[in-house]
């Protein structure tokens, strides 16, 4: 992901409740985003067929797993493309990371449509915790997959 695109996607702004995603709820994932030092290697911006950045994956090996973090651009959101991207990016993981274990990611447990496009691609709730973030402490829920 080169600074153009991290610039755009710390923009993006998603209607409530999805505006709990927006990067601007949170100054250090802000700054995650927005380093180029943090992001090579683990931010990747994904295109449409026309050259358009449609969303990105973030990409963290832990031992044998892979944590990922996605997001779709807003207007996007909502219209059937949740697990079709999803797959990609495990796909493009895989290839890149080649993990031995497993996929896992964390979702807002108020997320039911994120919930429901994880299950689809084949993840399972793992664990529910309290996570400190956007100003408050939060319910997450970890999901795990194999690989």
């Amino acid at each position: 992901m080169d600074q153009t695109d991290a610039a755009a996607i710390a923009a993006w702004t998603y209607e409530p409740p999805y505006s709990f995603y927006d990067w601007t709820a949170d100054a250090d994932d802000l700054a995650l985003l927005l380093d180029a030092e943090t992001r090579e290697g683990r931010f990747f911006s994904v295109d449409d067929e026309n050259g358009d950045l449609v969303g990105f994956f973030e990409f963290r090996v832990e031992g044998p797993d892979v944590v990922v973090g996605l997001g779709l651009r807003p207007n996007l959101t909502g219209g059937g493309l949740g697990q079709r991207f999803v797959g990609a990016g495990l796909d493009f993981a895989c290839e890149r990371f080649a993990p031995a274990g497993c996929f896992r990611l964390s979702v807002a447990t108020f997320n039911e449509r994120a919930i429901r496009v994880y299950e689809r691609c084949g993840f399972q709730p793992a664990r529910t915790y309290d996570h400190a973030t956007n100003g408050g402490v939060h319910r997450f829920m970890e999901m795990r997959r194999p690989v």
